[in-house]
């Protein structure tokens, strides 16, 4: 214990040393339920400093896109529709296509995007998560397509703070429990691939996230577990009570459970720390059931929890792109199943990077 102490405090250390000299971010918690009988759910919680316009949107197969970024910008047309919760109507953060894929965009200053010498396609980091909804069914066919054909990602400043560059890293996880996080540290794409990467929070960069994992495994988790809402220790929290809670089958259970842990991991509402910089309140959370392709939400405002059951979704290309006007912080009142409540829209304009 000795050893794993000196690592905690070493780790400790350099997880304040990096948050008191970063500019104010924004903080997520992320987490993967592997129940019996293939029941994998992955739940997020969305912590931001500001409040945020979040909607709904639906968009079809058959879209072509480019990558926002330029005349260097890479194209694809969308082999799968997908439903996706939008950042201000113009960047994908979260969401699930038809097949079982979903990506979650979290907050991470350590976030170094590289200087692209013309040698490889880009894609602004706002539809960053939503090329992988367009294009993969698996997570392990879309890193093995990363490295065969990479790509350099590209950000700008976050929305109404002029010279302030959004920051993030990505996971993605699909209905085997299969999952991957993606971060670009010194300009260089790091990929931690496999089921056992299922917690994902901010900073410090996940190899030392897994360290302090390693650290709290020698730990009894009835008797002692970290309680305040710095990313370690909602990582610490998430990554403990994920394996504690019921495991079940049954859709109901197996999302209440999903949804306990990261209610557990949010930030208490109206809590935004000028100098805490992964400390922010939560403005809302999804669970995405990807054996039944069901997706909760809840917004910290309301006292509904709602669903959409993406089985009644069309994603014919004839279907169009259709939205669910939720409003800023997700404000309107919602509740139980509301796939039929979606509106035909004009897709909205992913943010470019010129």
């Amino acid at each position: 214990m000795k050893a794993n102490r000196s690592l905690w405090r070493s780790l400790t250390l350099a997880v304040t040393l990096s948050v008191a000299a970063a500019p104010i971010a924004d903080a997520c918690t992320r987490v993967v339920y592997h129940g019996p009988e293939d029941r994998i759910l992955t739940a997020r919680s969305m912590d931001w400093s500001l409040p945020m316009l979040s909607n709904l949107w639906v968009f079809p197969r058959g879209m072509e896109r480019n990558g926002e970024a330029g005349e260097n910008s890479l194209t694809w047309t969308s082999k799968y529709g997908s439903m996706i919760v939008s950042g201000y109507d113009f960047s994908t953060v979260d969401g699930m296509n038809e097949a079982g894929l979903v990506a979650n965009m979290l907050w991470l200053v350590a976030s170094e995007y590289p200087e692209n010498d013309g040698s490889r396609p880009e894609i602004s980091l706002s539809i960053w998560a939503q090329y992988f909804l367009d294009n993969y069914g698996s997570v392990a066919e879309a890193v093995a397509d990363m490295e065969a054909n990479p790509f350099d990602v590209v950000t700008a400043d976050v929305p109404d703070q002029p010279g302030r560059l959004a920051k993030v890293h990505l996971s993605l996880s699909d209905a085997s429990g299969d999952s991957a996080i993606l971060e670009w540290l010194d300009g260089e794409l790091v990929i931690h691939h496999g089921p056992q990467y299922r917690t994902m929070t901010n900073d410090p960069p996940y190899d030392q996230q897994l360290a302090i994992k390693r650290y709290w495994q020698d730990v009894n988790p009835r008797e002692s577990l970290p309680g305040t809402t710095r990313s370690p220790d909602r990582f610490t929290r998430a990554d403990t009570y994920i394996d504690m809670v019921v495991q079940s089958d049954e859709p109901r259970i197996a999302a209440a459970a999903a949804m306990s842990v990261i209610r557990n991991a949010s930030v208490p509402y109206g809590i935004n720390t000028p100098d805490a910089p992964n400390l922010s309140t939560t403005r809302w959370r999804v669970v995405a059931d990807h054996k039944d392709k069901l997706f909760y939400v809840e917004s910290a405002i309301s006292p509904n929890l709602f669903w959409v059951d993406l089985n009644n979704l069309d994603f014919s290309a004839e279907a169009g792109v259709r939205m669910l006007d939720l409003g800023v912080d997700m404000v309107k009142l919602k509740s139980g199943e509301v796939s039929a409540e979606f509106k035909p829209a004009e897709p909205f304009q992913f943010e470019p990077v010129n």
